[in-house]
C-alpha cells in the first residue's frame, strides 16, 4: 500500500489507471465476506495519508485527473439502468456476454471499472465497509492542501472538479431527455390516455430542468468569475422539478395498477422497470449537485451578512456537504453494484418479470368457476359441478384405453393421448364444469392476496382462517363430486362395453397394470403424481398468461373486426363469440395445453428412457374402476384397500404440489414475505378443533360480515 502511494506520489498528473488499480487490490480481502478485513485495509490507508499530507494531496489530485480525462456520462446514465434493447435482446446479450465479454474503452470511465472493480462480488465488501470508514476517506482527500509539484507550480484541482461537475449535469440532461421520450410510448398512453389530455409531466420534467440547468450554469460560471455574492444569478428553485418528478412516478404507479386490470406484456414491464431506474437516477444526480450550492457561496457570507449570519451559513453549508458525501457514497456503491451485476439474468428477471407474474396469477382466477363456496347453495352448485366432469372424465377415460389398443407409433399415441385430454377438458370448461385438481393453481392467488399488507403486520388473521376453510371445503366437495360420479361412470362404461363385445375393456394383465400404476407402496404413483401437480400449476400459469393476454390485446374487438368469420357468423354472434374468448381464452387455452402435458409426458418418458409419467386422482380412480371390471370383481381386500390409499394418495400429492407452487409463484408475484406462518397454522388448527364441520360443510347463509369476501368466478 504504501509503495503504491510513493509511486502515485512521483508522478500524480498520470492518467495510468493501472496505480489506482493497485490501490484497490490492497484494500480488497482475502473474500468478499471479510468486510472487517477490508475495513481495516481502508482505516490503514487513511492513517497513513494522515501522517503524509503530501501524498493525500497527489492521491486527490491524481484521482480527479482520471475523472476529467474520461467520459463519465454513461457512468451515470448507463449503469444499473436497463438499456434501450429490450427484454429479450438484454437476456440474449448478457448471456453471450457472460462467455465472451465485450471490448472495452478506457476513454470510458463506465469500461475502467472493468479494470478497477473487475470480481462479481467487489460489491460485497464495498457495500459493507462501515460507511464513517469510507467518509473518513472522503473528508481526508477533501481537506488535503492542493497539490503542487517539485517546482512548486500549483496544479488546478479546481478545473478537473468542474469537469466532472459538468459530466454529471450532462448525464442529468440526458436521463431527462430519456424520461420525456419513454412517457410518449404508446404502450404508456394505452393504459393511461389521460398523459394525451393534460400537460404530460414527463415532457414537463424536461422544461424545468433546462431552467434550472441553464440557471445552475451561469451560478457555477459566476462564482468562479470571482462576483460577489450580492451579484451572484439567483438559482431557478428545484422544487418544481421535484413536482414534476414526483407525478412521474405518481403515473406509473397508477399505470402498474391499470395493468393488472387491462393486461400487461414483457415489452411494457420493461419499460416500466426502466422508466422507474431513470426517474429515481436523476433524482440522486440532482440531489448530489443540488447540496453543492451553498458551498459556492458559503466563503463569501461573512462580507456581506456579519458574523452571525457567516456562522448560520456556515452550518448549512456543513449540513450540506455532509448530505453531499452521504448521496455520493450511496451512488457510489449503487453504480458499483450495477457494474458488477451488469451482465446478471436472475436481476434482470427478477426486475422485469414481477409484474407480469402478478398480472398472470391475478388472472388465474378468471376461468369462468366459482373455487370458493360462500354457503350450502354454492356449495351443492360445486358438486353439482364436479361430478359433471366426472361424468365427462369416464368417457376420456375409456378412449384413453382404446387409444393405446392401437399400438401406434410412440409419437402418433402421444398425439392421441393428448387430443383426448385437451378434447375432454376444454368441453369440461365449456359446460361450465368443475375439474378438482384445478382449483389449488386459482385459490392460491386468492390465499395470497390474502397475506399481503402494507407493513406485513396489519394482517386480519380471523379472516385469513376463514377463507382457507373455506377453500378446504370447496375442494373437498370438488373432489368428491369428481370421484363419487368418475368411478361408477368408468364401471359403467366397462359393463356396458363387456355386454356389447363380449369382452372385457381390459385384459386381466391389463387391469393388474393399472392397480399397479396407482400403488404407491410397490410403484412410482406418487412420484408421478408429484409431476402431474406441477403440469397442473403450469396450467394455471398458462391461463392466466392468457387471460392477461386477451385483456390486453382487446381480444373481443379483435375478433369483431374479422371479416372472414363475420361473414361466416354475422356480426352479432362474432360479437358474443369475441367476447366469450376474451373472458374464457384463459380457461381454454389452460385446458389445452394441460391436455397435451398429460398426453405426451409419459412417451416423452419412455422414448428417453427415464421412469417419467403422470397419476391425476379422477383418472387413477377410472382406472381402478375399469380394473375391478377386468377382474370380473375377484379383487381380494388387501389389493382394493392399497389401491383406494393410492388413489387418495396421488390426489393429496396432485392437490398440494400444484398448490404450493402456485402460492409460491403467488407471493413471490406480489413481493410479500410473509412472517407469520406459524401463528396462521395455529389459528388454523384451533379453527379447526371449534368448529371442524366448517371444514367440510358451509353454514345455511353467509353472515353479513363475510358478504364482502366474495370471491369473483374464475
Amino acid at each position: 500500500m504504501l509503495s503504491t502511494l510513493k509511486l502515485i506520489a512521483a508522478d500524480p498528473n498520470t492518467d495510468d489507471i493501472s496505480l489506482l488499480v493497485a490501490l484497490i487490490q490492497t484494500l480488497r480481502p482475502r473474500k468478499p465476506e471479510l468486510a472487517t478485513e477490508a475495513a481495516e485495509n481502508l482505516r490503514i490507508l487513511v492513517q497513513l495519508l494522515h501522517g503524509e499530507p503530501a501524498q493525500a494531496s497527489a492521491l486527490r489530485h491524481y484521482v480527479l485527473r482520471l475523472f476529467s480525462t474520461r467520459r463519465q456520462i454513461s457512468l451515470y446514465t448507463d449503469t444499473g439502468i436497463l438499456p434501450n434493447a429490450g427484454f429479450f435482446t438484454e437476456l440474449f446479450q448478457r448471456l453471450s456476454f457472460r462467455m465472451l465479454p465485450p471490448a472495452l474503452d478506457e476513454n470510458y470511465l463506465r469500461d475502467c471499472l472493468d479494470r478497477l472493480l473487475p470480481a462479481e462480488t467487489d460489491y460485497l465488501w464495498i457495500n459493507a465497509v462501515p460507511s464513517d470508514d469510507w467518509f473518513s476517506l472522503f473528508d481526508l482527500l477533501n481537506q488535503a492542501a492542493p497539490y503542487t509539484d517539485a517546482d512548486n507550480n500549483a496544479a488546478s484541482d479546481a478545473i478537473d472538479r468542474h469537469k466532472t461537475v459538468g459530466e454529471l449535469l450532462e448525464a442529468i440532461q440526458t436521463l431527462s431527455y430519456r424520461i420525456s421520450a419513454m412517457g410518449l410510448e404508446p404502450a404508456l398512453l394505452r393504459l393511461y390516455p389521460s398523459i394525451d389530455e393534460f400537460e404530460s409531466p414527463f415532457l414537463m420534467q424536461n422544461v424545468e430542468l433546462h431552467l434550472y440547468l441553464n440557471s445552475y450554469r451561469h451560478h457555477l460560471a459566476a462564482a468562479d468569475s470571482a462576483v460577489p455574492l450580492a451579484d451572484l444569478p439567483p438559482l431557478e428553485d428545484a422544487r418544481h422539478l421535484a413536482v414534476m418528478l414526483d407525478q412521474c412516478d405518481t403515473i406509473v404507479l397508477k399505470i402498474r395498477k391499470n395493468a393488472l386490470r387491462m393486461g400487461s406484456s414483457v415489452a411494457l414491464t420493461y419499460l416500466l422497470v426502466r422508466l422507474e431506474q431513470s426517474i429515481a437516477r436523476l433524482r440522486k444526480l440532482l440531489n448530489l449537485v443540488d447540496v453543492g450550492e451553498v458551498s459556492i457561496s458559503a466563503p463569501n457570507t461573512e462580507k456581506q451578512a456579519g458574523p452571525v449570519a457567516h456562522d448560520e451559513a456556515e452550518a448549512l453549508a456543513n449540513a450540506k456537504r455532509m448530505a453531499k458525501r452521504s448521496e455520493a457514497l450511496a451512488l457510489g456503491r449503487e453504480l458499483i453494484e450495477g457494474h458488477n451485476r451488469k451482465y446478471a439474468v436472475r436481476e434482470l428477471f427478477a426486475d422485469n418479470i414481477n409484474l407480469l407474474a402478478r398480472n398472470v396469477t391475478e388472472n388465474a382466477s378468471r376461468t369462468g368457476e366459482h373455487y370458493i363456496a360462500e354457503d350450502r347453495g354454492e356449495y351443492g352448485a360445486m358438486f353439482r359441478s364436479a361430478a359433471g366432469a366426472g361424468f365427462i372424465i369416464g368417457f376420456m377415460s375409456m378412449l384413453k384405453i382404446l387409444a393405446s389398443y392401437l399400438r401406434a407409433a410412440p409419437l402418433v399415441e402421444a398425439f392421441l393421448f393428448s387430443m383426448n385430454y385437451s378434447v375432454g377438458f376444454m368441453l369440461i370448461h365449456v359446460l361450465h364444469f368443475t375439474v378438482a385438481t384445478k382449483q389449488p393453481a386459482m385459490t392460491a392467488s386468492r390465499i395470497a392476496s390474502g397475506l399481503q399488507s402494507r407493513d406485513g403486520r396489519n394482517i386480519d388473521i380471523d379472516s385469513l382462517v376463514e377463507l382457507i376453510a373455506k377453500v378446504i371445503r370447496t375442494q373437498f366437495i370438488a373432489v368428491a363430486g369428481n370421484l363419487l360420479l368418475a368411478f361408477p361412470v368408468a364401471y359403467l362404461i366397462a359393463l356396458g362395453y363387456h355386454s356389447l363385445f363380449g369382452h372385457h375393456l381390459v385384459t386381466p394383465d391389463k387391469a393388474a397394470h393399472l392397480l399397479h400404476d396407482i400403488d404407491p407402496f410397490a410403484s412410482l404413483a406418487l412420484f408421478h403424481a408429484a409431476i402431474a401437480g406441477v403440469c397442473l400449476f403450469l396450467a394455471g400459469l398458462i391461463s392466466g398468461y392468457y387471460d392477461n393476454k386477451a385483456l390486453y390485446t382487446h381480444m373481443a374487438q379483435r375478433v369483431a373486426r374479422a371479416r372472414w368469420l363475420g361473414k361466416l357468423m354475422g356480426k352479432p354472434r362474432l360479437a358474443r363469440f369475441g367476447e366469450y374468448l376474451e373472458h374464457n381464452l384463459g380457461g381454454l387455452m389452460g385446458n389445452f395445453y394441460f391436455g397435451i402435458l398429460l398426453g405426451t409426458i409419459g412417451t416423452i418418458g419412455f422414448m428417453l428412457g427415464l421412469p417419467i409419467d403422470i397419476r391425476h386422482i379422477t383418472f387413477s380412480a377410472t382406472n381402478f374402476a375399469t380394473a375391478l371390471v377386468g377382474l370380473d370383481n375377484h379383487m381380494g381386500w388387501h389389493t382394493a384397500v392399497v389401491s383406494v390409499i393410492g388413489v387418495l394418495a396421488i390426489g393429496t400429492v396432485n392437490l398440494w404440489v400444484s398448490f404450493s407452487l402456485a402460492l409460491f409463484v403467488a407471493l413471490r408475484a406480489r413481493q410479500v414475505r410473509f412472517r407469520h406462518g406459524w401463528i396462521l397454522a395455529k389459528a388454523v388448527f384451533s379453527r379447526f378443533l371449534k368448529g371442524p364441520k366448517d371444514f367440510f360443510i358451509p353454514p345455511k347463509r353467509v353472515p353479513i360480515q363475510e358478504d364482502s369476501e366474495k370471491t369473483p368466478s374464475t
